[in-house]
């Protein structure tokens, strides 16, 4: 017998998503009603999404900035997406301000993997090649690509988790909204500001 989805079960997916009513409602009769399990379908749906969304270009976007409390740091982030029906939504506006709030918090370096530049690299790789020395020669390789690997990661924006739900990284939190606003979205730029101490 099919599990029946009450229209609260619904409201309640969507307020924590605010992906549509109909794609909550689907993502609650596959999982039967558990909304840990829709919520798994909602980002997998999410992330397929993005990917068939992949070859369509940008014509409009928003640039949202944040300041934290203190007025010493700050960040600005630019959001792009296809149309300015999106760009305009205050909800789009909000994910916009959400990153920089983020970046603002987390300083990262990179917006993507493929943005780090060989003399980073190298430079890491001198500095954990120290580190690894001492352990079996077979072994060094693994060890010190499992060390760049987790290096950057922290330091790559879209890989990073978001700092309002680290169970979502910042490539999550765009391809949700991807999903929430039928478009195309992805960070175009990003610049973080530090007040320089004496």
């Amino acid at each position: 017998m099919a599990t029946i989805i009450t229209t609260e079960q619904v409201k309640e997916l969507r307020d924590m998503t605010g992906i549509s009513v109909m794609q909550c409602k689907k993502a609650l009769e596959e999982a039967g009603g558990d909304k840990e399990k829709a919520m798994v379908i909602l980002r997998k749906k999410s992330g397929e999404l993005a990917a068939k969304k992949g070859d369509r270009t940008f014509g409009a976007g928003v640039i949202q900035a944040y300041i934290h409390a203190n007025g010493s740091v700050g960040a600005m982030v630019e959001l792009n997406c296809e149309t300015d029906f999106v760009s305009n939504n205050e909800e789009f506006k909000t994910v916009a301000r959400d990153i920089a709030m983020h970046v603002t918090a987390t300083n990262p370096k990179f917006l993507k993997k493929e943005d780090i530049t060989e003399a980073d690299m190298a430079a890491a790789k001198e500095v954990f090649a120290n580190e690894v020395k001492d352990k079996p020669a077979a072994m060094q390789e693994k060890i010190l690509a499992g060390k760049l690997d987790t290096y950057f990661a922290e330091m790559v924006l879209l890989n990073q988790p978001f700092i309002k739900n680290p169970d979502v990284t910042i490539q999550g939190l765009i391809d949700a909204a991807m999903q929430k606003f039928g478009e195309k979205v992805a960070v175009g730029r990003f610049k973080r500001f530090k007040v320089l101490e004496a």
